[in-house]
Order: C-alpha cells, then sequence, then structure tokens
C-alpha cells in the first residue's frame, strides 16, 4: 500500500496556503545573488522558520539555478529532533512520496533500497512524521528543480564515516545533488553567536570534519559530507552567514544559520586532476628561464587558457621571499601564472631579485582566486564581524589606495582586529583610521605548494 508522508509543519515553520508559500520561497530567490558559478555538488543549508533562515537558505538554494533540469535526485540529510534513532533512517517501505503544500516529492525507492543494504541505515517512518529539519527544505527544491526525486535521511546517533559511505553510494553524478541540513550555534548572544559561527564556518570551508553538536545541530551529517567532499576533491564556499538576530529576533539569544556550497576545485572541473601541481611547474619553469636554468612546463592543456587570478608567493628557508599575483582574471591562466611567478622573483619591491644560487631552495606557491564579493558593513566593528578567519582573502579599498591579504596570512594574523588594521597598514593608511567610503571585498584561494597541496579558504 503506497503513502504519503504529510506535512509536519506548514502553518509554523512555512505558509501552509499554497499561494502564499509560492510567493514567500519566490521572494526569497528573487533576493538571493545567483552569480555565474556552476551548480554545486552539494549544499549545506539551514532549516529554521522561514521568517528567520528563508533569506540564509535561498542563498544556498538559488546557487541550483544552472542545473534547473539536470538534477534528477536531491540526497536529503539532517539531523533528528524528535526521535531517537541509530544510525541514519530512511522513510519506511510503504511511503512512496513526501507532501508540501506545493504539492507531492516522489521517492526515489530504488536509492532507498539500495541504501537499505548498509548496517546503519533503518526504516524508521516514526523518526520522518514530526521532523522538520527536511520538510523546511522541499518547497525551495519544488521551486528550483523542474522535476526530481527524494532521499530522505534522518540523521541520529551515527558517525561520521558511516554517513560518508551513505553518500558514496548514492554519489552519482550531476543528476544527483546532496542537501544537508543543519542550523548552527544555539541561544547565544549575539556577539558570541557571530564569533562562534565564524570559527565554524571556516573549518567547514577548510573540509575539517570535526563539528560538534554545539556548533552545529547537523553536525553529524555535515562530518560526513566533508569527509566525501575531501574524497572527491570538492572545495567549499561560504554564500551566507547570519543568525536569528540579523533576521527577525532578538539579539540576546540567536541562532545560527550558514550557507554553504560545494564544487569541483577549477583545475579538476577543467580536466586536470593534477593541475595544481602543473600551475606550480610553469611558475618554476618562467623564473628558470629568466635565471638562464634550462626548464619546461607543458602548458598546451587547453584549460590553461581560461581566464584565471593567482597570486605567486615564493619562500626561502622559511621565510617570504616575493609574493606579487593578480586580484581580477585578466589573462589566460597559464600566462598569469608565469607573469606573477616573474614579478614576485624579480619585481617584488620589498626584495631583491631573486639569484641563481637561491633558485633551488625556492619554495614556490599558487594561489588561485576565486571571485571577490563585496562585503556590506556599516562600520568597522561590522566588517570585523563579518570576515571569517582562515577563509577569506580581503581586498580594502580606499580611493586609489588598495591592498590584499590573501587567506593564509590569517595563520600568523588570526584575530580579525588586527587582520584588518595590518591590512591598513599595508594599503598606506593609520591601523585605526576608518572611512565610511571604505570598501572591503572577499575572496577564496585554491592553494598548492610544492611542499603540499590543499585547497585553502573559501571559493567562489
Amino acid at each position: 500500500m503506497n503513502a504519503t508522508r504529510a506535512t509536519a509543519v506548514a502553518g509554523t515553520f512555512y505558509p501552509d496556503a499554497p499561494g502564499a508559500l509560492a510567493r514567500a520561497v519566490d521572494g526569497f530567490l528573487d533576493a538571493a545573488p545567483s552569480g555565474d558559478a556552476p551548480a554545486p555538488k552539494a549544499l549545506i543549508a539551514p532549516h529554521a522558520g522561514y521568517i528567520y533562515s528563508g533569506a540564509i537558505a535561498a542563498r544556498a538554494y538559488a546557487a541550483l539555478a544552472p542545473a534547473r533540469d539536470t538534477i534528477r535526485r536531491v540526497v536529503l540529510l539532517g539531523p533528528v529532533h524528535r526521535v531517537p534513532v541509530r544510525g541514519l533512517a530512511a522513510p519506511g517501505l510503504g511511503v512512496t512520496a513526501f507532501a508540501t503544500p506545493l504539492g507531492e516529492i516522489p521517492l526515489d525507492r530504488e536509492a532507498i533500497d539500495k541504501l537499505r543494504m548498509l548496517p546503519q541505515v533503518v526504516a524508521s517512518d516514526a523518526a520522518h512524521a514530526m521532523e522538520h529539519s527536511l520538510e523546511v527544505h522541499l518547497p525551495f527544491l519544488q521551486k528550483v528543480l523542474a522535476r526530481f526525486s527524494l532521499v530522505p535521511l534522518a540523521v541520529g546517533d551515527a558517525s561520521a564515516e558511516e554517513v560518508a559511505e551513505a553518500l558514496e553510494m548514492l554519489w552519482g553524478g550531476a543528476e544527483t545533488v546532496i542537501v544537508v541540513s543543519s542550523d548552527l550555534s544555539h541561544y547565544l548572544d549575539y556577539a558570541t553567536a557571530r564569533r562562534t559561527d565564524q570559527q565554524t564556518a571556516a573549518r567547514i570551508v577548510a573540509l575539517d570534519p570535526r563539528i560538534t553538536h554545539e556548533e552545529a545541530c547537523g553536525g553529524t551529517p555535515i562530518n560526513g559530507l566533508l569527509l566525501s567532499a575531501r574524497h572527491h576533491g570538492l572545495s567549499a564556499e561560504l554564500l551566507d552567514l547570519r543568525n536569528s538576530g540579523d533576521t527577525a529576533g532578538p539579539r540576546d539569544r540567536v541562532v545560527g544559520y550558514g550557507a554553504f556550497a560545494f564544487r569541483e576545485a577549477s583545475v579538476h572541473r577543467a580536466g586536470a586532476p593534477a593541475g595544481g601541481e602543473l600551475l606550480l611547474r610553469i611558475a618554476r619553469a618562467a623564473i628558470a628561464k629568466r635565471l638562464g636554468i634550462a626548464a619546461s612546463a607543458d602548458d598546451s592543456a587547453s584549460w590553461l587558457e581560461e581566464p584565471g587570478a593567482t597570486f605567486v608567493t615564493l619562500n626561502l628557508e622559511g621565510a617570504l621571499r616575493g609574493c606579487i599575483g593578480s586580484l581580477q582574471p585578466h589573462r589566460a591562466l597559464r600566462d598569469d601564472v608565469r607573469e606573477n611567478a616573474i614579478a614576485a622573483a624579480f619585481r617584488d619591491p620589498r626584495f631583491a631579485p631573486v639569484a641563481r644560487d637561491e633558485f633551488d631552495a625556492l619554495s614556490i606557491e599558487v594561489s588561485l582566486l576565486s571571485p571577490a564579493e563585496p562585503v556590506a558593513c556599516r562600520d568597522e566593528a561590522d566588517a570585523i564581524c563579518k570576515l571569517v578567519p582562515g577563509a577569506d582573502g580581503v581586498i580594502l579599498e580606499l580611493g586609489a589606495r588598495r591592498a590584499t591579504f590573501l587567506p593564509q596570512v590569517w595563520e600568523s594574523l588570526p584575530d580579525p582586529r588586527r587582520f584588518l588594521a595590518e591590512l591598513k597598514l599595508k594599503a598606506g593608511l593609520a591601523a585605526d583610521y576608518w572611512s565610511t567610503e571604505m570598501r572591503v571585498s572577499r575572496y577564496g584561494v585554491e592553494k598548492w605548494s610544492e611542499s603540499g597541496t590543499r585547497p585553502a579558504g573559501r571559493s567562489r
């Protein structure tokens, strides 16, 4: 006998009238920046009432617009709030659809039955009956996707590895998107929540699979996704980070919300699994040629012809030896790396040109920048609150003055206030100076170094 899981929180977490619900979701999506990045493979989005977190969730779902007609299956995971579960709970065998006021969504019963082969996946209609962490996402999915089936999993007492194993079984290709439902910190005061959530966001962007349930109620499915993201070479992008004090609630006890997108790193999308290593070879060969040293790098790959913005950093015996880069893509990626490598070695005004006898000891690092986006801030304190330590590269501009710090600089300047003060000094401003004309932007990087490669910071 076929059954449909009925709505449980329509009329409380979101409107129960179809027209009002459609208008609410459309309003959130219309207000969310769409961007031009490829659709993500996975999302993290919040699950509070729409008045509190709908705008943040919309930032995540707007990113799916390019794949509206491509995505055919959504794997949706959220934490249990009412019924204890050991493992991951799928709907019972008789359930074939989930309902919202906008209509029914068919379940992918074949995929669910496949998951049931895993010992950590159980069937539990009770776990789903009143669970809001999955339900609140369904109207957004119904509005942004043309047609899809659903694999809903209510996650209880499970390990990150058990979640990752389930995700791996359903990973699929472009037809499958993974959505993890989670809010962030709960019931802290506004300032403490901002600091706590910034730290959590930085760890998510860094793919650190050790998020606690105090940092995110959906910590378990998040950690499973982060393990899978690392395995599949995805990079994470922070799309939005706010709390209920920013949207519709008081500021003495707030709940944090974040929206994140996970995509393949740029050089992997370009069909170059070892793309980062090739960029390093191009940089080293360019410096070698200027020094009269024989070296070459095969730079014929087509993806190297695409515009790219990079920074090339040189280190010698653990100390900075040069760093020059581009903040906006204005030439082919191969040319940008080559020219920035030469500039870092021979034209950084802080250092003498690199000598031939230094070449072998140089350690080269290449950072590929994502597009910068403005940070709307009322004043310096607001700017400091909105920066994500460890994740954000920051551009500071005032008139003709401009300076930037890569996300890597957070390692030596972990305090946001000092980070911004030092950036002002770099721009030729006083450390305590601020003006309403100041412009702040942030970006992410993918970073590769000859001492080891890894993604760094947010990817945009």
